[in-house]
């Protein structure tokens, strides 16, 4: 789902274990991500939240990561094997209009989407699309960067996710980043 897609040779600089001192996967989604859950990573790139992700989910979870560009889905199997976690990831091409997740209406426990959300043509509908797949009761953590988007851009994203039913459960703190986690009730 594009608009303005972060390159592929950017990836290498997101993925980079340097962004760990200030974004670290572990810290933001460590109360979030529990064994044996089912979680999805829209916008996943080459992994950097995936993986953490998959070791948090354990050998009984599992990771749906879904990205629009065919070489950042190929890095992030590339590192996915690299690190033993191949059998926890799946990952998924998805085009500009459809995530790619319709057989996972109400499967998903947990889903994110970091620095995403700005790149996608139809909002409302990606919301709609992530809203089906979570279980009732599955939570969906947001986050953007503040030198892309704006507070007033962050609060209409966050006003486009209560419309399609989700409801704000916080704003969590990000030091580079606007985020919001919401439930589906």
């Amino acid at each position: 789902m594009a608009q303005r897609v972060c390159p592929v040779w950017i990836g290498y600089l997101l993925a980079s274990p340097i962004r760990k001192l200030i974004e670290h996967p572990e810290k933001i989604l460590g109360n979030l991500i529990k064994p044996g859950i089912t979680a999805l990573d829209v916008g996943c790139a080459m992994g950097y939240f995936s993986l953490e992700a998959a070791k948090l989910v354990g050998a009984g979870g599992k990771i749906i990561a879904v990205d629009l560009q065919p070489g950042m889905i190929k890095s992030l199997r590339r590192r996915a094997s690299k690190a033993g976690l191949s059998d926890r990831i799946e990952t998924r091409i998805c085009s500009e209009h459809s995530l790619n997740i319709g057989d996972l209406t109400d499967k998903i426990d947990f889903a994110m989407a970091f620095y995403v959300i700005h790149e996608v043509p139809d909002v409302p509908s990606f919301f709609e699309q992530v809203y089906r797949a979570l279980k009732s009761g599955g939570k969906f953590y947001i986050a953007e960067p503040r030198g892309h988007v704006s507070a007033d851009d962050f609060k209409l994203t966050v006003g486009q996710a209560c419309e399609k039913g989700f409801e704000i459960l916080e704003y969590p703190e990000m030091r580079r980043a606007r985020a919001a986690l919401f439930i589906k009730n």
